[in-house]
């Protein structure tokens, strides 16, 4: 999910509920950690640098220096609901679960062990390790865990949705263990409490209060203490107190940069140790061609990051299925992957990344790339022609760079491939503009993405197929896809949702999933498109450098070779 437009949302009305505020939320913030920043260099790189951040030991030490321009807008974990400050706080807090490095099994942080269950799948109850203290040398406990899930659902931040919609009660049941009851069944809420605003902050300094936030500075339990933080570069120093596996360097310096060409730069001239999100396309590949000579590593990671069109059906003729799937056999996804990303992406047939074992390439199967044979026999059926032409509106954010190359591709691709039959005109709209219009429905179609809340299928069929209320006449009048921009309703869908949430045993609740892509196949509500590829660059004698399968980036593992 997180990057350059985040201050945007100051706009927005605090009245919102809390599903409005996921869907803007994930839909503007997100979407620029990918793509912002493109804009800030779209051609050759220049020269110009920026002056690295000074170690706190100096030249030599076993300080590990950072460069991304991603920015931070708030580290307290009630309310920080962006990717790159969930990182800060995944390196300087625990939550109840991690997943074990360079895997996705989800294993126990601050618990002590795997929750026990009740057969109704409504109670967990958890135990939770002892001898923990905070930074500032508080006790870790039951109570502290408790005010800190408290918190987190009382104080209204972007993420609350997440728990307080799940979660009934939250109790300690004993000095090292608690309760959580939650509304219904929901087979991922383990997976749940990996989340980075599940980290426990000490009671003596936060408070449960609506609206009350500590955004520039953090107390935890994690393997990093904060040492300083600024706009332009944030400190960790290592926590010598901490619980667990000690950090594999003396502390990280992160300097934060106003454009990828300084990043770039930075990092060719030895300013920096490791470049970190965000690098544009040509960047990335001129680092990937010269790392030999430059004596630096390349390393590339799939992300769970999903890009889509989301098809508005009360707008005609998008109300009309055969008109979608004529769109989804248009698109070439391997042409937009090669002319827009110089292959740094992933062409994507499902909503669900190909990082599950689940996904299946659904869209593939039934429409191929571009197959305008397919697409003409279908439009046709629907009424077009060259006398009445399919005219066809591909909405982005003007602040994308890469969407609106994205767009024009799409357009050339469809009118060539059709000429006569469809006419493509590309339309943009200031982000906040554009997003607070999706759920009103005034775009005919919307090139968006998505970044997951936590590592399970869940995130990527909710907040798409669900609809709170509406009827297969009135389409979506509340819900996700009402808020998403496709105004999806099908009782088919809502049942297959409910189902794989309350559903325990992964082979069933797998066979759900795969209902659910098959759904999608045939209805054709959104067209996934790409899934992006994630990229770190790291001078050589630059150790244990990785992005994890669950996209976290584990600091405390990277240190200087002998």
């Amino acid at each position: 999910m997180v990057s350059l437009i985040r201050s945007r949302w100051r706009q927005f009305s605090r009245a919102w509920s809390r599903r409005q505020w996921r869907s803007r939320l994930r839909f503007v913030t997100l979407l620029s950690v990918c793509f912002a920043f493109v804009v800030a260099c779209t051609g050759s790189p220049t020269p110009e640098t920026e002056a690295p951040a000074e170690s706190a030991d100096g030249a030599g030490s076993d300080r590990i220096s950072i460069g991304t321009t991603l920015t931070v807008r708030t580290l307290d974990p009630a309310d920080s609901y962006e990717i790159f400050p969930g990182i800060l706080l995944h390196n300087l807090g625990d939550q109840l679960y991690a997943y074990e490095p360079g895997s996705t099994e989800l294993i126990p942080q601050l618990a002590a062990d795997m929750p026990t269950i009740s057969d109704d799948g409504l109670t967990y109850v958890i135990p939770l390790r002892e001898g923990v203290v905070f930074h500032d040398g508080t006790p870790f406990d039951a109570e502290a865990m408790v005010f800190s899930l408290e918190r987190f659902m009382q104080n209204g931040g972007r993420p609350a949705f997440l728990l307080a919609e799940r979660i009934a009660s939250v109790e300690a049941t004993g000095d090292y263990e608690i309760t959580l009851t939650l509304n219904s069944p929901f087979s991922a809420f383990t997976a749940l409490l990996t989340f980075w605003g599940v980290t426990p902050v000490p009671s003596d300094t936060y408070e449960i209060a609506e609206g009350s936030f500590i955004p520039d500075n953090f107390i935890g339990t994690g393997p990093y203490k904060l040492a300083a933080f600024n706009s332009d570069s944030i400190k960790l120093d290592v926590n010598e107190d901490y619980w667990g596996e000690k950090p594999a360097n003396g502390g990280i310096d992160i300097q934060i940069f106003s454009s990828p060409a300084n990043l770039y730069n930075t990092f060719k001239t030895k300013g920096i140790d490791v470049a970190y999100q965000t690098l544009d396309p040509e960047q990335i590949a001129d680092l990937e061609r010269t790392a030999e000579e430059g004596n630096w590593q390349v390393v590339e990671a799939g992300t769970t990051v999903v890009n889509y069109m989301s098809l508005n059906q009360k707008i005609a003729p998008l109300d009309d299925v055969r008109v979608r799937q004529a769109i989804a056999a248009m698109i070439d996804r391997n042409l937009v992957n090669e002319r827009v990303f110089q292959g740094q992406a992933e062409p994507l047939y499902s909503l669900i990344p190909t990082s599950f074992d689940v996904y299946e390439p659904v869209l593939q199967e039934a429409y191929g790339d571009g197959d305008f044979e397919l697409a003409e026999q279908l439009l046709r059926e629907a009424g077009f022609s060259e006398e009445n032409p399919f005219n066809f509106e591909i909405w982005y954010p003007s602040a994308s760079t890469t969407r609106s190359v994205v767009a024009n591709t799409l357009k050339e691709s469809f009118e060539t491939g059709l000429p006569g039959l469809i006419t493509v005109t590309v339309q943009t709209a200031e982000s906040a503009t554009l997003w607070g219009n999706v759920d009103k429905g005034v775009y005919p179609s919307v090139l968006a993405n998505w970044y997951p809340d936590y590592y399970d299928v869940d995130t990527f069929v909710q907040p798409f197929l669900s609809c709170d209320q509406g009827s297969e006449a009135t389409l979506c009048e509340a819900g996700a896809s009402q808020s998403n921009g496709s105004f999806y309703y099908s009782e088919r869908a809502n049942e297959l949702v409910s189902a794989q949430q309350s559903e325990q045993d992964p082979a069933a609740r797998d066979a759900i999933i795969q209902d659910i892509q098959a759904l999608l196949q045939e209805d054709v509500p959104y067209i996934p498109l790409w899934q992006n590829k994630d990229y770190v660059f790291a001078h050589d004698g630059i150790e244990g450098v990785a992005i994890q399968p669950t996209q976290q980036f584990l600091m405390w593992q990277i240190s200087k070779g002998s």
